[in-house]
């Protein structure tokens, strides 16, 4: 039996405001500190924990996670993207333990779930139906003396934000506690919490508990890597990547079968590691330009309404360019969109998005007109595609193709003509049911 550490629970209120505001608020002391005989929150400490991550042993991130079964801790995926080593640190302890890997992660969602060797904790109890709008809300930071910090606010609501479903709530979460459980009055959990800039206001946040229940139910039997979280490729598996057939892109409207090129391989290793984490699952087809194609991959889809700005998330990092002549924009050729050449002098492609040229057919007058408005030389072999198969020749050598449809272009073509609003943004949604690997 662990011991219980004593109580006197320090209840810290917390009303909303402005940030001005509530950078004052900081500076004050408690206005109440209740004491309160209920011992049942000790229960839930040694199952809260500290994580370090490392890069060999340079320290890279500080937050904290829990217990969602004995052995396996919660967390936000982006304390431990970029790691390939972490430690966790019970908060009723001093011992440290090492992460074995993860079992389970999704990027979108911000979440993972690490698999933790030499201890075994009492998990935390999840409530995954949506919290009460005004319910209370509570985390609670490391106990000092014989005193459990729990500090208290309240739910606002749980809506888009961001780009997922994120509970917003009244708690200050100051950056070492990102990853901390946030608690209902009933000690179950409902998110994981943290803070961020939205609309130029700092808010504090909650993953819905849900997510993470959702990844506990399709873990992986063995853990796997921090490494492998990374973005870079290592050479068995680029090897291993090389020898895949294609990919089978499924919508709701039917399927596109398409090939990656071995020559484009950051792209190719990439956009595997992507379909591997189920990553276009449920995204939209969220821009469709008649004459030019149909695209997808943006991370802020998944849960958008009808009148949600979408297009604008990515994975959190880009990849650079890699143009190879051979490759252009003829029809059914899949490329990578990325930002202006005014915010992206490199032209550094968009992690996760990508885009099908359907295209139309130009004239030699048109070709001559592109080549002096771009200062860019068109191929006796791209003239002739262009003419007689069509494509896309104004952002030949500006953008990297990766990619080709094997078929299914007729499914593009019917895709391209759907009917858009001002933002091109198709008025009925069409969704990629999911990305499989054919090998």
């Amino acid at each position: 039996m662990r011991a219980i550490l004593p109580i006197l629970l320090a209840v810290i209120f917390y009303s909303c405001g402005s940030p001005a505001k509530e950078k004052k608020a900081e500076t004050k002391p408690p206005a109440k500190t209740t004491q309160n005989k209920n011992t049942e929150w000790a229960k839930v400490v040694p199952s809260i924990v500290k994580i370090e991550t490392f890069d060999n042993n340079r320290i890279l991130e500080t937050g904290q996670g829990f217990f969602v079964a004995e052995n396996l801790v919660a967390t936000k995926f982006s304390l431990v993207s970029k790691a390939n080593r972490a430690v966790v640190t019970p908060l009723n302890e001093t011992q440290k333990f090492n992460i074995k890997g993860y079992v389970a992660m999704n990027r979108i969602n911000d979440l993972v779930i690490l698999e933790v060797e030499g201890v075994t904790r009492e998990p935390i109890q999840l409530y995954t139906k949506p919290a009460p709008n005004t319910a209370k809300s509570f985390y609670i930071t490391r106990p000092q003396s014989n005193t459990i910090p729990l500090r208290a606010g309240k739910v606002l609501s749980l809506s888009n934000v961001k780009g997922t479903r994120l509970y917003r709530i009244t708690n200050r979460i100051t950056k070492g506690s990102f990853g901390t459980p946030v608690f209902l009055s009933n000690r179950k959990v409902i998110g994981i919490g943290f803070s961020e800039t939205v609309n130029y206001e700092l808010q504090a946040l909650a993953i819905p508990a849900q997510f993470i229940e959702e990844l506990l139910n399709k873990k992986f039997p063995e853990a796997q890597t921090l490494e492998s979280l990374r973005t870079t490729s290592n050479k068995k598996i680029a090897e291993e990547n090389s020898k895949i057939k294609g990919m089978l892109i499924e919508t709701d409207m039917g399927n596109i079968r398409i090939r990656l090129f071995n020559e484009t391989a950051e792209y190719r290793d990439n956009f595997i590691k992507l379909v591997k984490e189920h990553y276009y699952d449920s995204l939209l087809i969220h821009r469709v330009i008649h004459g030019f194609g149909i695209q997808s991959g943006a991370a802020d889809t998944r849960y958008a309404t009808k009148y949600d700005v979408v297009g604008w998330k990515g994975p959190g990092y880009t990849i650079p360019a890699h143009i190879v002549p051979k490759y252009f924009h003829k029809r059914g050729m899949i490329g990578s969109p990325r930002k202006p050449d005014t915010k992206n002098s490199r032209r550094r492609s968009d992690g996760s998005q990508f885009y099908i040229v359907s295209g139309r057919k130009y004239s030699d007058n048109e070709l001559n007109d592109l080549e002096d408005a771009n200062s860019y030389a068109f191929t006796a072999e791209q003239r002739r595609v262009y003419k007689t198969i069509g494509g896309a020749p104004h952002i030949d050598g500006s953008y990297t193709v990766f990619g080709e449809v094997v078929s299914g272009m007729n499914l593009v073509d019917i895709i391209s003509n759907v009917k858009v609003d001002k933002d091109f943004r198709p008025i009925k949604d069409i969704r990629i049911k999911k990305i499989t690997i054919i090998k």
